[in-house]
């Protein structure tokens, strides 16, 4: 599984965040590792340098093998908080995706 990482200019997307995030999704994900090919993370700041709430957007883009990607958005008050919820939803869909492979 690879996984990329894209910043807007308002986020560092340094080396500490590129190895945090290879750690989660890699974990979060490992059971359905095998069926996915590339996660992209798209992470951005909506306000800018000002405050605000719900300000930090990920938008987490999973590439599945032989079949449609799936897209995930979440909004948090922090970067690790935006990509924790959309982890969720992401699984919650491989999930149901995978259920539903099993049916048929």
């Amino acid at each position: 599984m690879i996984i990329q990482l894209n910043t807007d200019k308002n986020i560092a997307g340094d080396e500490r965040l590129e190895s945090y995030l290879n750690t989660i999704i890699k974990e979060e994900l490992s059971n359905f590792s095998d069926n996915i090919t590339r996660i992209e993370v798209h992470l951005s700041d909506e306000n800018s340098l000002k405050n605000g709430e719900n300000d930090k957007r990920c938008m987490i883009e999973a590439r599945l093998e032989n079949r449609k990607p799936i897209a995930v958005t979440s909004n948090a008050n922090t970067i690790e908080a935006a990509v924790n919820n959309a982890l969720e939803k992401l699984k919650a869909s491989l999930e149901t995706i995978e259920g539903r492979l099993k049916n048929h």
